[in-house]
């Protein structure tokens, strides 16, 4: 289904970077900027399966609520309290060398560039010792910006892994945070340059 929603245009172009950078015998939390709907279909041509965090309006909409449903993904209501805790449903998938994709943002970027971060996938990783892999994605917001309804045909679309950062190299959340986002934010403006 992934691989159809990218056919939306003849002209879509994907190009990705780094898979090599990912060890599958280690528990890997991903993390990865959001512009668009259209980032789940490409993220999905990553040559690995990984178990999803999305937000429980996704599931309302048409084709995307399918793939959400079809692939098992994690819904969280992030107006409720429980949020946090549903991550709990994660370890054990991690534990079994199941990498798990999160969007840290929590929604779509609205004008393109990163938003700050959430906690949850930082708390799971110090908590547990799991990596931390950052990917940067760009093209959604051009392919699509959030409230258009219009599909710009002739987009590249770039998918860059960076390499894994291991949470017990910080002292704290918010420091592990800040690196990673940063990090992100560095290799957005290098791949829009490149």
């Amino acid at each position: 289904m992934a691989k159809c929603m990218m056919m939306a245009s003849p002209w879509w172009k994907i190009e990705i970077e780094g898979t090599e950078k990912f060890d599958s015998s280690e528990p890997t939390i991903f993390v990865c900027n959001h512009q668009s709907f259209l980032d789940m279909p490409v993220i999905y041509q990553l040559p690995w399966k990984m178990k999803w965090v999305s937000k429980k309006s996704l599931t309302y909409i048409p084709v995307m609520g399918w793939l959400v449903w079809l692939t098992g993904h994690i819904t969280i209501n992030r107006k409720s309290r429980t949020a946090l805790k549903k991550l709990d449903n994660l370890v054990q998938p991690l534990k079994d060398l199941v990498p798990v994709m999160i969007f840290p943002e929590g929604t779509r970027t609205m004008d393109g560039e990163i938003k700050p971060f959430k906690n949850g996938a930082f708390l799971l990783a110090m908590e547990h010792g799991f990596n931390i892999q950052p990917m940067v994605i760009d093209g959604g917001h051009s392919a699509m910006p959030p409230g258009s309804g219009k599909l710009n045909p002739n987009v590249t679309f770039k998918l860059k892994v960076l390499d894994a950062i291991q949470p017990d190299s910080f002292e704290s959340l918010t420091e592990i945070k800040q690196h990673v986002r940063s990090l992100m934010i560095a290799q957005l403006k290098e791949l829009r340059h490149t």
